[in-house]
């Protein structure tokens, strides 16, 4: 399976608002997407935007989440970790964290619940988070991780890259707080490549599920919150601008898995003492 290659603009464009349409390869390289205007107005503004919305509309994740996961629930999260490498005794950090999901599965892995941190910008998500007992939850971002060097021998991130407001910045921190040897798992949601599935995918997240949550959810913020989540996914950097972000943080054995046409899971490792400089592993894709 081949990388996918980046756009001239280093961005697919669809309806969404973004600031600038002339920004270069260069410009994206820290950002994952463009500042979405109908939401916020500058890149400064969204960690603050998204820290709000997602206060707000937490007690409504998990039952949108179940209703819109397209396959991607427990099991899937479950199966995305094994397949990365999570084994049992392993200490893991899940950023990102939001309710807990992709933690709730890490700790039956690694069969000890102390043995997993997470953490989430959000308090709001934190507060509603569901994670068996003895799973540590703190207040943490990935451009700002509270942890010395060296301290997992895992780290995992959940559909939250497209939430980081500094791609490279954060896998740089990902890549300090590893273990070498260490291993990451970025599983995210890609937009198809194919136009059709594409549309259909825009259809469903960007209209039905916002539709539903106007029905369903309890939080007068959460149908727009979806909406954001699939304008998210339209205007992200696309898979091979990931993976060189990766690779260019200090990882090896760089690739990229994906499911379905629209699951990625990014996988890579640290490398322990004394293995060739990254410079010299090739990406795997």
């Amino acid at each position: 399976m081949g990388s996918e290659e980046l756009n001239r603009k280093g961005v697919r464009r669809g309806r969404v608002r973004v600031a600038d349409s002339r920004m270069t390869e260069n410009d994206m390289a820290g950002a994952p997407h463009p500042p979405l205007t109908e939401y916020y107005a500058r890149e400064e503004d969204r960690r603050g935007w998204l820290r709000r919305a997602f206060d707000s509309t937490a007690p409504d994740y998990d039952r949108m989440e179940r209703m819109s996961a397209l396959g991607s629930g427990s099991s899937y999260r479950r199966s995305a970790l094994l397949r990365a490498g999570l084994r049992p005794g392993m200490r893991v950090l899940d950023v990102g964290a939001g309710t807990g999901l992709l933690a709730a599965q890490a700790a039956h892995i690694v069969a000890d619940p102390a043995q997993v941190t997470g953490v989430d910008p959000s308090p709001g998500m934190l507060q509603n988070a569901r994670v068996p007992a003895g799973v540590r939850l703190l207040e943490g971002s990935a451009e700002q991780l509270p942890f010395p060097e060296s301290s997992f021998d895992f780290l995992s991130m959940g559909y939250a890259l497209r939430h980081v407001s500094d791609l490279e910045g954060a896998f740089r921190n990902f890549f300090t707080v590893l273990k070498p040897g260490g291993r990451l798992c970025v599983l995210e949601i890609t937009r198809p490549e194919s136009p059709l599935v594409a549309t259909l995918l825009k259809v469903y997240l960007g209209r039905i599920v916002p539709l539903l949550a106007r029905i369903v959810a309890r939080q007068a913020d959460t149908p727009r919150m979806w909406k954001y989540h699939w304008d998210t996914i339209e205007a992200c950097v696309p898979p091979a601008r990931v993976l060189s972000t990766i690779e260019h943080a200090g990882f090896i054995n760089v690739r990229r898995v994906l499911c379905l046409g629209i699951f990625s899971e990014y996988f890579a490792e640290k490398p322990r003492i004394g293995s060739p400089p990254p410079s010299e592993a090739r990406r795997r894709t």
